[in-house]
């Protein structure tokens, strides 16, 4: 029987007659753009990273670009973050013709290690970008220390939590450990859509009102630009999907912890070289991933493709490797940490859905292959 990586089918097909009827209700009313559905989810999501607005997008990727602009990040500004994360970390701080600056991560947690930040982060850096890889947060405050610290007192954070729906580091979720936080809403993600969608969070006012322009041609009302903003707003179809969704979201992530502990106990005497996943201590994980790492990784893959068990590498290329970023002048070596988890990592098949018998399979090919070599 072969194990997928994802099943999207079996997260539909317990809930399909909430999202046909939320979907029904849009076509009914004919309100396809920042309808009420839309501010209902703003609402919900706001409440749930513990924050005073939300700000629905089109993308998880809209949303970083619209917080840092938000927030001032503009031509030749340095905005701190990690080369271990999904492209659109980097990419949008250089839409905004910013300079992405890098720092290595914990080779425990794939966050970024505030020491690194200390010794890379520029003086007068504007921002500083922390992600919350897997649905594990980062150390935010003590990355912020680091960066003012090293000489930018007044250091912005946007929070990558495009992973991180739900997470908490010492009880505060992600979204409300920084100035502004960003979700994406891909659906893949913890909560995810039928598309492409996103939403700045954020406590502050001013914040709020601006990427709210900015989503929206930078319009004050009645065709009144006063800046040049983008087209970026979440269609109301994407946000009656994802209402209904929310509303599982708490338990979807239990079960995902659920699975993570069974992983824990079904791997914890494989030995070799397995090592997996660590939570900082003050963290509630949610485990958009279950990443383990060997350097045998690709041996490991190609094993438990054989055996039909879907797994994945996130992510093979560091972002400071990345030929669009040659500019940058960094080299093989720069950043340890990152390359040598790009070479190690593995995520296994872990979502809400998944049954014991194929976590036990999973672990069982697991097996097999350090038994061979």
């Amino acid at each position: 029987m072969s194990v997928p990586f994802l099943d999207l089918h079996r997260q539909y097909a317990a809930i399909r007659p909430e999202i046909e009827a939320a979907v029904a209700s849009v076509l009914q009313s004919q309100r396809f753009i920042l309808g009420p559905e839309v501010e209902q989810l703003e609402r919900e999501m706001a409440a749930a990273c513990a924050t005073r607005h939300g700000v629905g997008v089109a993308s998880g990727t809209d949303a970083l670009i619209l917080a840092l602009a938000a927030l001032g990040v503009g031509p030749g500004d340095a905005v701190v973050t990690s080369p271990f994360s999904f492209f659109a970390t980097a990419s949008s701080i250089a839409r905004l013709g910013a300079r992405p600056v890098f720092a290595d991560i914990d080779p425990a947690t794939f966050n970024l290690d505030p020491v690194s930040v200390s010794m890379h982060a520029p003086k007068g850096a504007r921002a500083l970008m922390p992600v919350h890889l897997f649905g594990q947060c980062a150390d935010v405050e003590t990355l912020t220390e680091a960066a003012r610290a090293a000489g930018a007192p007044g250091i912005k954070v946007v929070e990558d939590a495009a992973q991180a729906i739900g997470a908490a580091r010492h009880g505060k979720p992600a979204g409300s450990l920084g100035e502004a936080g960003c979700l994406s809403f891909y659906p893949t993600k913890n909560l995810g859509g039928a598309g492409d969608g996103g939403m700045v969070v954020t406590n502050d006012d001013d914040t709020a009102l601006r990427v709210r322009r900015l989503r929206a041609h930078g319009d004050v009302g009645r065709y009144d630009h006063r800046e040049l903003g983008m087209n970026s707003r979440l269609d109301t179809l994407q946000a009656a999907i994802l209402v209904v969704k929310a509303g599982h979201l708490s338990q979807w992530n239990d079960a995902r912890r659920a699975r993570a502990a069974a992983y824990d106990d079904l791997l914890a005497d494989v030995g070799g070289d397995l090592v997996l996943p660590a939570t900082q201590a003050g963290n509630l994980h949610t485990y958009h991933q279950y990443v383990i790492r060997t350097r045998n990784r690709d041996a490991l893959a190609c094993h438990l493709n054989e055996r039909g068990i879907g797994c994945a590498v996130y992510y093979p290329i560091p972002l400071h490797l990345q030929a669009c970023f040659s500019s940058l002048a960094h080299r093989a070596g720069d950043f340890p940490a990152a390359e040598a988890a790009c070479r190690e990592v593995l995520a296994l098949p872990l979502y809400p859905e998944l049954t014991g018998g194929e976590q036990a399979q999973v672990a069982d090919g697991i097996r097999a292959f350090y038994r061979s070599v």
